[in-house]
């Protein structure tokens, strides 16, 4: 259950996204729940792969290449998942960033069940 509420919590902050950075369209709430879906498989099998590909850049850049990786994904994501459409790099990376934050506080969110 708790899962459930935290993905409806991040199909939220897709939302959000969507209408805060111009270049991000979300089509609706369907859409942006099965954008996490993706989002999380995406997570799940491509990033650490790429993460291991791109070390050395990242320990070059201070882990600041992360946030190019990020915007590659969320550009990505806007190419498969149907609903969802991304513009351009600089709209990714903006998206990338608002959407990393509202992550961070929707995961340090306890649930008392």
């Amino acid at each position: 259950m708790i899962l459930l509420l935290r993905w409806v919590l991040f199909a939220l902050a897709i939302m959000f996204t969507a209408w805060l950075i111009p270049g991000i369209e979300v089509d609706g709430f369907k859409s942006a729940m099965l954008v996490v879906v993706i989002m999380a498989l995406i997570n799940i099998f491509i990033k650490p792969l790429i993460m291991l590909i791109t070390l050395p850049i990242n320990i070059i850049t201070l882990g600041l290449f992360i946030f190019v990786i990020n915007a590659a994904l969320l550009l990505l994501l806007g190419k498969l998942a149907p609903g969802f459409e991304v513009d351009g790099f600089l709209s990714a990376l903006l998206g990338s960033f608002v959407i990393s934050f509202l992550g961070t506080l929707i995961s340090n969110i306890e649930f008392n069940a």
